[in-house]
């Protein structure tokens, strides 16, 4: 898989965009659908907040993936760069890991707090935390969705310097996690 030396390389590897962009499009798939079910009507809100909950599960598996993933040597493109810009970007990879961490607990948690089980495609896992107060249950709520926010924050945060270091700066940071193939330089 890979052929090429690591210092070589210039593209991360497909399993790595892959699962940066299941990443990507899992959470702003939660995102939107927990900000938008109150626009619909209680049978479609429900069904939204079922997918919400097994989506959930999802994007905690693609996760806990990528964490794996990148803990093998040799996946994790440039990680022996140096200097200010690198050390940013890996606070802010390892900010949005934790808060993304953190975020699905304070989900399930918000269903049982709130005495309800957690619907995951059909399964109903119940509260092994018992009976919780309204104000438990709001707190909790309240926290994931701060979370939520500060996740989406840093993700267009993100996003915005990919597209400074492709536009303004004029370097290969974005396109080396496209899925697309570049094209060779013909022999």
């Amino acid at each position: 898989m890979h052929d090429t030396p690591r210092a070589a390389r210039t593209r991360h590897d497909g399993v790595t965009i892959l699962l940066h962009w299941l990443t990507a499009g899992l959470v702003v798939i939660q995102f939107a659908s927990a900000e938008l079910w109150d626009f619909f009507p209680h049978s479609q809100k429900r069904f939204l907040i079922i997918m919400h909950m097994s989506l959930g599960v999802a994007l905690l598996a693609v996760l806990i993936l990528r964490i794996l993933w990148r803990l093998i040597p040799g996946h994790a493109l440039h990680d022996d760069a140096t200097g200010l810009p690198a050390q940013a970007a890996r606070a802010m990879h390892y900010l949005l890991y934790t808060l993304l961490a953190a975020q699905m607990p304070l989900g399930f948690f918000t269903a049982w707090t709130k005495n309800h089980p957690l619907d995951v495609f059909g399964l109903l896992v119940g509260s092994p935390i018992g009976p919780c107060s309204k104000t438990t249950a709001y707190v909790v709520d309240q926290i994931h969705d701060i979370n939520a926010w500060v996740i989406m924050g840093l993700a267009a945060a993100h996003a915005l310097v990919a597209l400074a270091h492709h536009f303004w700066w004029r370097d290969d940071v974005l396109r080396r996690m496209l899925p697309l193939r570049q094209r060779q330089p013909k022999a």
